[in-house]
C-alpha cells in the first residue's frame, strides 16, 4: 500500500543527498516522497525523481517531490555568524549554540514551512536537532523515526563526536557525553520549539528533561545511515537502532566534461583537494596554500574551485559527482563530512580529512583508526608544509592504500538503502 512519507532533510548537500538516495528507495517500493530540504537542491532532487520515474517504467505507483526550505545552508556558512560556526570546533556548546543564533530569527518561518510541507504525511522522518518529526507525528497522529548521520546513540563503547574528551571517564563517561549533548540540543532549541507546540500544534510543552528520554524509552526507530565497516554497532545499543550501511546517491549516466577527462588521461591519478559546502574565511589564502602543497608533495591535483583558475598540474571543477570522480584519484583531501568521508571511503583510495567543526573530527579520526588515511589536519592548522606531508603519506604508504581499497570493496557491498526501506516497511 502506497504511503506518504515526508523526509525533512535541512542542512548542506551532504545532508541532503542520502536522504535523496532513501527517496529513490522508497519510491521504487511505491511510495510517494516528498523532502523537506532548502530550495538550493530543487536540482538534485529533480534529477532523482527524474531517474526514479524512469526505473518505474511509467507505472506512476510512487513519486518525489521536494517541499522547499526559504533557507540556504551556503548563505549561512557564508555570513558572519556562519563564520563563527565553523571557527567552534568539536565544542557542543559552541556547535549547537552557534546553531541557535542562526536559526533562532528564522525558527518561526522554518517551522511554518515544515508543518506546511508534511500536511498528508502517513510517516515523517527527520534528524534529532530539535526532534522535528516526533513533534509533527504527534500533531498529525502518524508515526515517525529519526536519522543518524553520525552515531548519537549513547554507548558506553565510545564518545559522542563532539566529546571525545569523555572517554577518560570509561563507559560510564561516554555515556554521560551523549546525554549531555541532548540536554544541550533541547535547552537551546527549548525557547521556540514549545511555543510553537503550544501556540501553533496545540500540543503540551515538554518538560525540561527533553524528548530524547521518551522517544528512547518508548523505543522509537532509528535509522543509523553509516556504514558498519566504519562504526561497527557497539552491543548496548537496543534493537531499534538499525545500522543499515550508507544511502549512496549515484548519478550513473553522468559524463564528465572534455577538460576533466583529458586531464585524467594526461597523467597519473590526481589528488583531489575539496572542502564541500564550507567557507574558508579566506578563500584565496587557502587556494594558494593548497596549490602549493600539491607542488611541494609532487603530484597532480584537482581542486574544487574556480575553472578558469586551472593551470598544468591542477584542474579546477565545479561540482563533479563524487561516485564518478573520487575512484579515479590516488587520494582525496576534504573536510570529513559525513557524506564526502562514505563517498571517499567507498571509492577505496586514502582519505586525509582536514575538519572545520562539528562530528567532521570524529570522521576524521575514525578514518585514520582505520587505517585508511593519516592522522586529521585540522583546517585551521592547514599550511602547506603540513598538507604536503599528509597527501604524500596517502599518495606513498603501500599499507594505507590497501586497506583503503579493502574498506571500499567492503562498503561497495552494502546496500544501506535497501535495508533502511526495510525498516521503514514494518513501521505502522
Amino acid at each position: 500500500m502506497s504511503r506518504r512519507v515526508v523526509i525533512i532533510a535541512a542542512g548542506s548537500r551532504g545532508d541532503i543527498q542520502p536522504c535523496v538516495a532513501l527517496a529513490q528507495g522508497l519510491v521504487a517500493r511505491g511510495d510517494d516522497v516528498r523532502l523537506v530540504a532548502s530550495g538550493r537542491y530543487a536540482p538534485m532532487v529533480g534529477t532523482a525523481a527524474t531517474a526514479a520515474a524512469r526505473k518505474d517504467g511509467g507505472t506512476g505507483r510512487g513519486g518525489m517531490e521536494l517541499a522547499p526550505l526559504t533557507a540556504d545552508p551556503t548563505e549561512i556558512l557564508d555570513s558572519e555568524a556562519g563564520q563563527e560556526l565553523l571557527a567552534g570546533g568539536r565544542n557542543p556548546i559552541r556547535f549547537l549554540g552557534g546553531f541557535r543564533r542562526i536559526l533562532g530569527p528564522m525558527a518561526e518561518r522554518l517551522l511554518a514551512e515544515c508543518l506546511d510541507a508534511c500536511k498528508g504525511a502517513d510517516l515523517v522522518l527527520g534528524p534529532t536537532l530539535g526532534l522535528l518529526p516526533r513533534h509533527l507525528g504527534e500533531y498529525l497522529g502518524v508515526p515517525w523515526a529519526l536519522v543518524h548521520f553520525q552515531p548519537s546513540q549513547p554507548t558506553g563503547a565510545f564518545p559522542h563526536p563532539f566529546v571525545p574528551r569523555s572517554r577518560a571517564l570509561g563507559p560510564w563517561g561516554n555515556r554521560a557525553g551523549f546525554l549531555a549533548v541532548d540536554q544541550i540540543a533541547w535547552q537551546l532549541s527549548r525557547p521556540f520549539i514549545n511555543p510553537w507546540r503550544r501556540d501553533v500544534l496545540g500540543l503540551p510543552p515538554l518538560p525540561l528533561r527533553g524528548p530524547m528520554h521518551d522517544a528512547r524509552r518508548t523505543g522509537r526507530p532509528v535509522l543509523a545511515c553509516f556504514s558498519p565497516s566504519v562504526v561497527p554497532a557497539p552491543r548496548d545499543w537496543p534493537p531499534y537502532v538499525h545500522l543499515t550501511g550508507y544511502w549512496f546517491l549515484d548519478e550513473p549516466d553522468w559524463e564528465p566534461p572534455p577538460a576533466l577527462a583529458a586531464f585524467l588521461d594526461a597523467g597519473p591519478p590526481p589528488v583531489y583537494v575539496g572542502f564541500g559546502s564550507m567557507r574558508p574565511e579566506d578563500p584565496e589564502a587557502t587556494a594558494r596554500v593548497v596549490r602549493s602543497a600539491l607542488r611541494e608533495a609532487g603530484v597532480r591535483g584537482v581542486v574544487q574551485s574556480d575553472p578558469e583558475t586551472s593551470d598544468d598540474d591542477v584542474l579546477a571543477v565545479r561540482d563533479v559527482p563524487h561516485a564518478w570522480l573520487f575512484p579515479r584519484m590516488a587520494a582525496v583531501v576534504h573536510h570529513g563530512g559525513a557524506g564526502t568521508t562514505a563517498a571517499g571511503l567507498r571509492a577505496g583510495v586514502p582519505t586525509v580529512v582536514c575538519p572545520f567543526f562539528g562530528d567532521q573530527p570524529y570522521w576524521g579520526e575514525r578514518v585514520a583508526a582505520l587505517k585508511a588515511g593519516p592522522v586529521p589536519l585540522p583546517f585551521r592548522e592547514l599550511t602547506a608544509p603540513r598538507l604536503a606531508d599528509a597527501v604524500r603519506q596517502a599518495v606513498r604508504t603501500p599499507e594505507m592504500a590497501e586497506r583503503a581499497a579493502a574498506l571500499g570493496r567492503h562498503i561497495s557491498a552494502e546496500d544501506g538503502v535497501t535495508r533502511a526501506c526495510e525498516v521503514l516497511a514494518k513501521i505502522a
